[in-house]
């Protein structure tokens, strides 16, 4: 079955990196666009970043520049490396795909604080 499990999650002082990844199972992972989402505390959940099989990528604007997603076929692993992080970036991330229906991952906590 199809299996998506994030990692990397943490607390990081303002200004610090982390990098989130996504094993993906259960699925031809190098076919699909895979997608971050996030939700902070009291807010809907939004979308941050997008990978299509291609390689091509997309960004929310306040993350342009910060965030790189990239994905590694052989591992079958999305990643999100954040850098330059600011308290607002705090938000439980997701990793996302769609194949018929929508796949989401358990999340990982990102907690940004001094």
């Amino acid at each position: 079955q199809v299996q998506l499990v994030e990692s990397g999650g943490g607390l990081v002082q303002p200004g610090g990196s982390l990098r989130l990844s996504c094993a993906a199972s259960g699925f031809t992972f190098s076919s699909y666009g895979m997608s971050w989402y996030r939700q902070a505390p009291g807010k809907e959940r939004e979308w941050v970043a997008t990978i299509r099989s291609t390689g091509s990528t997309s960004y929310k604007e306040s993350v342009k520049g910060r965030f790189t997603i990239s994905r590694d076929h052989a591992k079958h692993t999305l990643y999100l490396q954040m850098n330059s992080l600011n308290p607002q970036d705090t938000a439980l991330y997701y990793c996302y795909f769609y194949m018929g229906r929508d796949y989401w991952g358990q999340g990982t906590q990102v907690t940004v604080s001094s």
